[in-house]
């Protein structure tokens, strides 16, 4: 494949990275233009949260490829500056230093960007929410010992961040309005063994309260006042309360856009030679018949490379189960599987929370047993295949042989 007009992918992630790998693949001769907002080359995320914030790994350890490797491959990166406008018609993307490009097609891999907590003091100094590389770094020189550290948010950034803190040795309290940590992902039972895991660490959770404002003393934090009134010490605050999929470039170039930029199972958006993978995407999985939208790492890094498929003229249908993963103090877990909105499950356990070595399964009633839509392991490696192979397969199994860790889960079928 060779075409006169370059491929332009906007975002400078994992998903972008992985897209010029496919790319190059099949078609070595066209030119590939990416646009990063950020100084930096594609990186990916998860370290930022985990090996990199507990001190464990270099900062380096994030990038995808070194600069060499862009070049090798006839990758001209346009880092630093931003895509202000999309022209789907004249095939063109306008960036922000007034310089336009045109292409043959181009890939939106801009990713999400951070919900905001609306109370007063968040313009404070030392107050962080946790996104970006230099997000990262700055939060990562606030974390030493006996520092008053408050983390607002128990989702899978709060829990990391605490932990990082409370593994240098701050002190920590995280503030959630749920009644556990990931309240709306695991449901009640299994946030309960998180807010456990945390407490059994060292760290204090108010939960079920929220947040009145941030106080402050010469510009800097110095307390959360939460929605009960009390005044939590903090020489550093950390928000986490979402994010939401970066979708400006696509709506006002009147792309259709639900949730993310809506995309069938080739990761094609509503104009030709527009793609769209990463966060940013809300597409058509044909394994579990649904769209879906995804915020983690699995999904940039083989969302990215279906991508780049799809644009160097493979047939593709892009289908994983969705998989995520988690490490905090000595747990490491996965969870693999996706649950519809508003859907009723029952949590079914595999083993003991209480050793943090455990499973857990949600399920829905199904002719003759249980249906599994997804599935979670801590500290028992080797799963996850078993797992997403009961999603895929929609199989009925017997509920009590899913619970019962002498069974292996390729014999807890129903029949």
């Amino acid at each position: 494949m060779s075409n006169s007009h370059p491929i332009v992918i906007v975002g400078g992630s994992l998903t972008a990275a992985r897209a010029i790998e496919a790319i190059r693949e099949s078609d070595h001769e066209t030119p590939i233009v990416l646009v990063g907002k950020e100084n930096r080359l594609p990186y990916e995320r998860p370290p930022l949260s985990k090996g990199v914030m507990l001190g464990n790994d270099p900062e380096d350890v994030a990038f995808t490829h070194p600069r060499e490797w862009y070049d090798d491959n006839n990758v001209e990166l346009r880092l630093g500056v931003a895509a202000d406008r999309l022209d789907p018609d004249k095939r063109t993307v306008t960036l922000s230093d007034g310089s336009e490009l045109g292409y043959g097609s181009v890939l939106i891999a801009t990713g999400s960007g951070l919900r905001k907590l609306d109370v007063p003091g968040t313009d404070l100094a030392d107050v962080f929410y946790l996104r970006s590389m230099t997000d990262s770094e700055k939060i990562r020189a606030r974390l030493v010992a006996g520092s008053d550290v408050v983390v607002i948010g128990a989702g899978w950034i709060g829990l990391e961040v605490a932990a990082a803190a409370r593994h240098h040795g701050a002190e920590v309290t995280i503030v959630e309005p749920n009644p556990t940590p990931l309240f709306g992902v695991v449901g009640e039972q299994v946030g309960t063994w998180f807010a456990d895991l945390h407490r059994s660490h060292g760290v204090t959770l108010r939960l079920g309260e929220g947040v009145e404002r941030l106080e402050g003393e010469d510009g800097k934090v110095t307390a959360v006042v939460t929605s009960s009134g009390e005044r939590l010490p903090a020489d550093t605050v950390v928000i986490g309360v979402g994010i939401r999929p970066n979708t400006r470039l696509a709506e006002e170039a009147g792309l259709e856009v639900d949730n993310g930029i809506v995309v069938d199972e080739a990761l094609r958006a509503s104009a030709e030679g527009v793609y769209a993978a990463g966060d940013v995407a809300n597409w058509y999985n044909p394994t579990l018949g649904t769209r879906v939208r995804v915020e983690h790492w699995a999904n940039a890094q083989d969302g990215g490379y279906a991508a780049g498929q799809s644009i160097a003229g493979k047939d593709v249908h892009y289908g994983p189960v969705p998989f995520f993963f988690s490490d905090q103090y000595d747990v490491g877990l996965e969870y693999s599987g996706y649950i519809p909105p508003r859907t009723e499950t029952e949590v079914v356990l595999r083993g003991d929370p209480k050793s943090n070595e455990f499973m857990a399964f949600w399920v829905v009633p199904e002719a003759g047993g249980v249906r599994v839509l997804a599935g979670m392991h801590v500290n028992m490696w080797d799963t996850m295949e078993a797992v997403q192979t009961l999603v895929r397969d929609r199989t009925s199994v017997d509920r009590d042989r899913l619970a019962d860790p002498g069974i292996a889960l390729t014999e807890v079928d129903s029949a």
